[in-house]
């Protein structure tokens, strides 16, 4: 038995396909994609997506699961549903719970629960460090035997760099990429909004474009000098956006990097009062730091979108910018977001956005999901483009309702999530 999705507009970035088709779905894998597929096998459903869009699953690289030890605010259960709800399919958990994941047992855990409660693909991020305190290099054949796909000191960065190299030297034997948080904590100091006009209106201290370019620029560096996949989390200056265009030029494939919606649709302009929930790491810059992700997004330069989801409880996300928590949720929203205020704006056409949102991040990870071909793994996600409704965060299946973007009217909703081969979500 299986399911039949028919009349679709079927968009793979991978084969540069933009067309109507159908596709047939036998067990977890895609058996057929043709222009037209006679019902002649057996079909626990069929779907008819005249007038929707079929998309691979969303691949998010960038997601806080918060389990173990912070289940107030997410986990793993509740992530994946809100992952499902937004057309994610597979989902990169970063390690700063508590503990840290940062060795085998806690990848396990981690793994072991995932296969019990999740309703969606998650993939552990081991952290570089122990306890992610920037000393001494975790157990990293330990975390990568059981399971993890990546690694990741996210929060912050490995201020050593004598460590960090350690560190690459391990992932690279071990052949996994490193997710990189670039912020140097000393020039980051107490700041919770960008530096700018609007930090000096609002008299809170602002954080600098150098804060995130020194370590990027360190970084990049030892990653060339080592051979190590290195993979720019959230990036959010002129300077990356043009670094990495500059890398693009030179035809240096082992660095990519990812941008979020926020950062490529809301700068510091938007914050109007003291409102944590504009309060995000790195912050919202400035209109210049905007249109140069963009640049860099439509050239290639920047390969992946990704949300950096950051559920917080309400408490946390109370009071002022300077005591909140840094972090905002994105699962439910970033497929709507992107398609709005980009794809219909003309920024990036519709293949792209698949390109950055579901086929790269799958690539870079080394997955065989993030494109619509037979023998493949059927995570698929349907989609109205015409539907038109208002991000309300009190709708939300995530734990965290911490988002700016309450009250945007947005196009492009979710009707139907299917990961491996079952339906997740149906709207």
């Amino acid at each position: 038995m299986g399911i039949l999705i028919q009349n679709g507009r079927v968009i793979d970035a991978a084969s540069q396909t933009d067309c109507i088709m159908d596709i047939y779905i036998k067990e977890d894998m895609i058996a057929s994609v043709k222009d037209s597929i006679d019902r002649h096998d057996p079909c626990d459903t069929v779907i008819d997506a005249k007038g929707l869009l079929v998309l691979p699953g969303l691949v998010d690289m960038h997601v806080h699961l918060r389990d173990p030890g912070q289940t107030e605010k997410e986990d793993i259960e509740s992530g994946t549903k809100a992952a499902a709800r937004g057309g994610v399919t597979t989902i990169v958990a970063m390690p700063n719970t508590t503990p840290v994941i940062d060795c085998r047992d806690r990848v396990e855990y981690v793994v072991h629960k995932a296969e019990q409660v999740a309703c969606v693909h998650v993939l552990q991020a081991g952290a570089l460090s122990v306890g992610q305190k920037g000393q001494l290099v975790s157990d990293i054949p330990g975390m990568k035997s059981a399971g993890a796909a990546a690694l990741s000191e996210d929060g912050k960065s490995v201020m050593n760099a004598a460590v960090l190299r350690k560190a690459m030297l391990k992932a690279k034997e071990c052949d996994l990429p490193i997710l990189d948080h670039c912020e140097d904590i000393d020039l980051r100091g107490n700041g919770c909004m960008n530096e700018d006009s609007n930090s000096v209106r609002l008299r809170l201290p602002g954080i600098c474009n150098e804060t995130e370019d020194s370590i990027t620029a360190r970084d990049v560096m030892l990653a060339l000098d080592n051979g190590v996949k290195l993979h720019l989390c959230h990036v959010s200056t002129y300077g990356v956006a043009r670094l990495m265009q500059m890398l693009k030029r030179e035809g240096i494939k082992s660095i990519t990097a990812e941008v979020c919606p926020h950062h490529l649709i809301l700068t510091s302009d938007d914050i109007e009062r003291d409102d944590p929930n504009f309060k995000m790491n790195p912050p919202l810059r400035t209109p210049k730091d905007v249109e140069a992700l963009r640049e860099a997004l439509a050239d290639g330069s920047i390969s992946v979108i990704s949300t950096d989801h950051a559920p917080h409880t309400r408490a946390d996300k109370s009071g002022s910018m300077r005591t909140a928590a840094f972090g905002i949720t994105g699962l439910e929203t970033s497929f709507s977001l992107i398609y709005t205020e980009l794809v219909e704006k003309g920024v990036i056409s519709l293949l792209q956005l698949v390109e950055k949102m579901s086929y790269n991040p799958a690539c870079i990870l080394g997955l065989p999901c993030g494109v619509i071909k037979e023998g493949h793994p059927a995570d698929l996600v349907l989609i109205d483009p015409n539907a038109e409704y208002v991000i309300d965060k009190d709708d939300f299946v995530s734990k965290g309702k911490n988002t700016p973007f309450h009250g945007r009217k947005v196009k492009g909703r979710v009707v139907r999530t299917i990961c491996g081969g079952k339906t997740v979500y149906k709207g």
